[in-house]
């Protein structure tokens, strides 16, 4: 089997994504397939040349898409092709970028989200605007400015009062229109691995538990790629009913927005009061060392089986 696996790409989080690559075309050879490796540059070329790539995947029985924070583009031009591949359709990868659609999506299902307000337009400039709408949610400092669409904690902030509110406000908007102001949730910050697997069974792994280094004031974009920042621990200890609960909700989520092969799905667990979530990533980081491979292997299966499910998941759903 030929097995295309593409990487890179425009987005914030395009040095990320060559590391997960490097690591599913290990995996690609070791099942015995052969890999090819296709790189998007920052400005959303095709090192190989546009024509040229779309001979090769083409060429490929399945494609892996190995970007994070692409939000559906290379899906849809792979449904263009009629090229299987590996994950989410478009839909899900779009919405699932998206933390403002996602969290509209959820609670219209009845998930607990974080609770926070979308700015855009003048409420991006306008401070009496602003603070008016942050009131009326009940929303008081610290808060967390993200970027409404984006992944890997790009563009998001801690404000602690209205300077730095405005200041991680203007920050966020260089990520796009609109900004989600989240309420601070004090708490357990627990992440889930979902699984697709070929039969038609989507299962989650034991759960990470993220512990914050007190060096670094949340689990930001620096520390997520840093290995002397914030340790996680898999599997998490947490009580039956809590893993049930998250279990459920985890799996609630992946259907909800209409996910295929594979996502995890971040909560907050505060000390008092009910899980939200936090946020979906539909292609998380998958290097043999990230969160979502070493959940998976807290469940006795290893990084190349994993690779394999999934192939096999995405090869099922064309047959």
């Amino acid at each position: 089997m030929k097995v295309a696996v593409v990487m890179g790409g425009p987005g914030p989080e395009r040095d990320v994504s060559p590391a997960s690559g490097k690591g599913i075309l290990k995996a690609v050879e070791l099942l015995g397939h052969m890999a090819i490796p296709l790189v998007i540059d920052a400005e959303g070329n095709w090192l190989d040349g546009q024509h040229e790539a779309i001979e090769l995947l083409q060429a490929c029985d399945v494609t892996i898409p190995a970007l994070h924070g692409e939000g559906g583009r290379l899906q849809g031009f792979l449904e263009q092709l009629h090229i299987p591949y590996v994950g989410s359709g478009i839909a899900a990868s779009a919405v699932g970028l998206d933390r403002h659609l996602t969290k509209a999506v959820l609670k219209a299902h009845g998930i607990p989200v974080t609770p926070g307000v979308t700015l855009r337009g003048t409420e991006l400039t306008d401070t009496e605007a602003t603070l008016q709408k942050l009131k009326a949610a009940g929303l008081d400092f610290p808060l967390f400015v993200k970027p409404a669409a984006g992944g890997s904690s790009s563009g998001v902030t801690r404000a602690t009062n209205l300077p730095t509110l405005l200041a991680a406000i203007a920050e966020a908007t260089a990520f796009g229109p609109r900004v989600l102001v989240e309420r601070e949730m004090e708490g357990r910050e627990i992440d889930l691995a979902v699984l697709e697997f070929p039969d038609g069974r989507v299962e989650t792994a034991p759960a990470l538990e993220i512990h914050a280094d007190p060096e670094q004031p949340f689990f930001d974009s620096t520390a997520k790629h840093n290995s002397n920042g914030p340790r996680s621990v898999a599997p998490a200890r947490i009580d039956p009913e809590l893993a049930v609960r998250l279990r459920r909700t985890a799996i609630d989520v992946f259907e909800a927005l209409g996910c295929a092969g594979m996502a995890q799905v971040d909560f907050f667990v505060p000390r008092d009061g009910e899980p939200v979530v936090k946020e979906i990533n539909t292609f998380p980081n998958f290097t043999p060392a990230s969160q979502f491979p070493r959940m998976w292997a807290a469940a006795g299966m290893s990084y190349t089986d994993l690779v394999n499910t999934l192939i096999r998941t995405a090869m099922g759903r064309t047959a």
